[in-house]
């Protein structure tokens, strides 16, 4: 898992080109006027998508984690809290859906706070637990890019 502001964006580059071109897109697109949707960077090698939700406590949270796809979920508007943990420490709690790229997990992890203009990138070995409140629910507003490994 990794967390850093999106100005520093081009420290991760090196990552892989696939990864290079969905943190340049986060820098060069302005996504607070992006509606709720799925865009296509790379059809469905490379993808974004948006949303908006209020977050949740923490005992509504779920952590997941996916086989094919590397996460890069950038905040753009609000805060919120994110868990996350290596994956070979949890226990799955449903079964892989493949169509979706998603298992659900059962364990513990450490938490971050992530606040706009912050991205975090997690990759199939990281679980993670997205839309959690720091305090109290309030807004957020979301860009996750998808990278296919």
């Amino acid at each position: 898992m990794i967390i850093d502001s999106l100005k520093n964006a081009k420290f991760y580059y090196a990552l892989g080109e696939r990864i290079a071109k969905g943190l340049k897109f986060l820098e060069e697109n302005d996504l607070s006027k992006f509606e709720n949707g799925k865009y296509e960077i790379e059809g469905d090698e490379l993808f974004v998508s948006v949303q908006d939700y209020e977050t949740k406590p923490l005992e509504q949270g779920k952590f997941e984690a996916h086989r094919k796809y590397l996460d890069i979920q950038f905040l753009i508007k609000g805060y919120e809290r994110l868990g996350f943990g290596k994956t070979q420490d949890f226990q799955p709690v449903t079964d892989y859906d493949e169509q979706k790229d998603i298992v659900f997990l059962n364990g513990g992890g450490d938490f971050a706070t992530a606040r706009e203009g912050d991205f975090l990138i997690f990759a199939p070995s990281d679980a993670h637990m997205p839309c959690i409140a720091v305090d109290t629910p309030a807004y957020v507003k979301k860009a996750v890019v998808k990278v296919l490994l």
